[in-house]
């Protein structure tokens, strides 16, 4: 007996050490790409100062001014130069807009600082479905964003490396994965990293805006674009009245690519530091400031160096009377207009250059902090899967990271990285977000007005009404140009996102709700809390519902010398909320509680579970898990997910017996017709038997 149980001791020391080993292994990789786990009590020290939030969440318009205004000239040369002259008029149409939503928004930040932005104003106030197209909308926007900024940088990195325009596609794929390693490092760190370029490049645009002004007005230079000797052929030549109007409205629309990421401040007020609404009404400000400055200026130089654009350089750019031919690339307009006014090749160029195309890089950083916050608000409210609402590691979320950079990959791949294609589908998603969110900003302040009696109070509040209608009127008019002038340009394909993404959240919401429904806990004893036979140990719980009472009477049968419940903290409302559930029902089980600063579910379990073992060598524990029975393969995607990791660690572990306790969900009882259904079942071997013995083998087992 001795031997043997040295034995024993020795064989489970091994496989400890081996199930070690593997973890180690496993985890050295994610450790080195992404960093150590951080604890949850360490969110705060990963809140932003203004200095850092607004390269975080405002590096979006703040590059855009590195290709909104060609956007804007593309459009014109359709009609050719003659159309130039209404650029002015076009930039201050932008720049009214542009003020006109950062100042709607710091409504919205003031009044509805939780993070949840337009997706909670419009769930709030108009309504779930509003709420739900508005998710939509900024989904497929922020998968856009990233899609069209690495694109756009990686152009203008083209332009001075030829490797990177041969490569286009591999090149902003590589780019879309350090940005995302970098991000699931954390918001902090990526924040800081990120500071340094955004505050290059808008150092650099001010800088070459007042450098050009100050030779062009004061010393009198002549500043020639290298495209200035260039003419257009233009495609509609002549237009005027209505053609003429459509022009321009698309020219516009074009130009309103500078708005985009403006929502995002919204959407990130929970990152900021205290006080949240005004650092982050503060920061919108800044934005609005710096991006309508950095375009005003870029149009005004492009114009006063004869920049010269076209949608079709090839064909359309003629100069000595002679097409320049496919060879001819052509750069964006910042990058003209910074070879005009610093000289080519000047270390200024060189430096703006370089921070331009790596500000568009990391431009999509804005959708990486907007998207998975949105993901896990929606998630919490299970219109997405459960998965993308908690957080990871380094207390980013993770899996909506992930999520985004998949998506956003697929695009670059689809339209071959080619940001003048992806381009025609931006912007319509983002409007469509701006004026539910304006209109349902509207409606609260006439809910507030109804019962404030204060007089300050309430012109404040018509102040601000005023604003916001303004505002929803405005973007409103501007999501019907867009989507006239841009619909058979490629917008259709971003309404078409859309209505994927409304009509699969609203899937899953069903589905949710009808599994709640379905396992909901009844307040009196039902066949799901009888007591069966017997068997003990560890019941593994996350909340009160009928899985986990059938899970419990089970166990209470297994005449175990200990029985326990077990459950993880990894939301502190949740587990209060468990712990006054459980004392409010009575439950005659002992809840012990595993503390997990690092939100992990797993090893928490695991150790425990060792620990029993270590207490007692010869005893053996019996984990139990409640488990859902689905019928459909997606379902599976929505359930179970944590306990199949679970289930894959225990019964690697020495000693430990895992038990599974299923609650079929209707959709099995389902699943289970259907193949009873199938004619083409058959029993191993009764192919070769024939039907009548077939038959005969049936009714005997019957």
């Amino acid at each position: 007996m001795p031997y043997g149980c040295g034995w024993r001791v020795g064989h489970r020391s091994a496989d400890g050490l081996r199930s070690t080993v593997v973890s180690k292994l496993t985890d050295v990789p994610k450790r080195i790409l992404i960093g150590r786990a951080l604890r949850s009590d360490r969110l705060g020290e990963t809140l932003l100062p203004k200095r850092v939030a607004l390269p975080v969440f405002a590096s979006d318009p703040l590059s855009s001014v590195a290709y909104a205004p060609g956007e804007v000239l593309l459009v014109l040369s359709i009609a050719g130069l003659s159309a130039y002259h209404f650029t002015p008029w076009i930039a201050v149409a932008v720049v009214v807009l542009m003020f006109t939503v950062v100042a709607s928004y710091r409504q919205n930040v003031r009044e509805y600082p939780s993070g949840g932005g337009d997706y909670e104003v419009a769930n709030t106030n108009l309504g779930p479905k509003a709420g739900l197209t508005v998710a939509s909308a900024l989904l497929v926007d922020y998968v856009l964003t990233v899609a069209v900024s690495i694109s756009a940088g990686v152009e203008n990195l083209g332009s001075a490396i030829p490797f990177v325009v041969e490569n286009k596609v591999a090149c902003a794929i590589g780019v879309i994965v350090l940005l995302t390693l970098m991000n699931l490092r954390g918001v902090r760190e990526s924040g800081t990293l990120f500071a340094i370029p955004t505050y290059i490049f808008v150092a650099g645009v001010v800088t070459m805006i007042v450098w050009g002004a100050f030779r062009g007005l004061v010393l009198g230079d002549e500043m020639r674009a290298p495209t200035a000797d260039f003419e257009i052929k233009p495609e509609h030549p002549g237009l005027a009245g209505f053609a003429l109007v459509f022009l321009l409205l698309r020219a516009f629309s074009s130009g309103c690519a500078a708005l985009t990421g403006v929502e995002a401040i919204s959407n990130g007020v929970p990152a900021f530091r205290k006080p949240k609404s005004r650092n982050a009404a503060t920061t919108l400000a800044m934005m609005g400031l710096l991006a309508v400055t950095m375009f005003c200026g870029i149009i005004a130089l492009a114009s006063a160096t004869d920049v010269r654009m076209a949608e079709n350089p090839a064909r359309d750019l003629i100069h000595d009377g002679a097409p320049l031919g496919p060879d001819y690339v052509q750069d964006p307009v910042i990058s003209q207009v910074a070879e005009a006014v610093f000289g080519h090749g000047s270390l200024l160029f060189m430096i703006l250059a370089a921070a331009t195309a790596l500000v568009l890089f990391l431009a999509a950083n804005t959708a990486y902090n907007g998207f998975p916050l949105l993901g896990s608000i929606l998630a919490q409210d299970r219109y997405l899967p459960r998965q993308l609402h908690t957080r990871g590691d380094r207390l980013a979320f993770s899996n909506g990271i992930v999520l985004l950079a998949g998506a956003a990959g697929l695009l670059v791949w689809i339209y071959g990285a080619d940001s003048t294609r992806l381009i025609q589908l931006y912007i319509v998603g983002v409007f469509v977000s701006f004026t539910l969110s304006q209109t349902g900003m509207v409606r609260h302040w006439n809910r507030l007005l109804t019962t404030e009696k204060d007089p300050a109070r309430r012109r404040r509040m018509i102040r601000s009404r005023a604003i916001n209608a303004f505002g929803a009127f405005f973007t409103g008019l501007v999501l019907v140009v867009v989507l006239v002038t841009k619909f058979t340009h490629g917008a259709w394909v971003a309404l078409l996102g859309m209505c994927i993404f409304y009509a699969t959240m609203t899937a899953i919401r069903k589905h949710y709700d009808r599994v709640a429904e379905e396992i909901a806990a009844p307040e009196t004893p039902t066949d799901d809390s009888v007591r069966p036979s017997r068997v003990h140990s560890v019941v593994l719980i996350s909340k009160i519902h009928r899985p986990t009472l059938r899970a419990l009477a089970y166990a209470r049968l297994m005449r175990s010398d200990t029985l326990e419940a077990l459950s993880v903290n990894v939301d502190a409302a949740e587990t209060r909320a468990l712990r006054e559930e459980w004392e409010r029902r009575g439950i005659d089980v002992p809840l012990k509680v595993l503390d997990s600063p690092y939100r992990e579910v797993t090893r928490p379990v695991i150790e425990y579970v060792k620990s029993l073992r270590n207490e007692s060598p010869r005893d053996v524990v019996s984990v139990i898990i409640p488990e859902y029975v689905v019928g459909h393969w997606y379902e599976h995607l929505l359930h179970n997910q944590s306990a199949l990791r679970l289930k894959g660690r225990l019964l690697f572990t020495p000693g430990v017996m895992v038990t599974s306790v299923p609650y079929q969900l209707e959709s099995s009882e389902a699943a289970k017709q259907r193949a009873r259904r199938r004619q083409d079942w058959a029993a191993p071997g009764s192919v070769r038997r024939g039907p009548a013995e077939r038959a005969k083998d049936s009714s005997t087992h019957t």
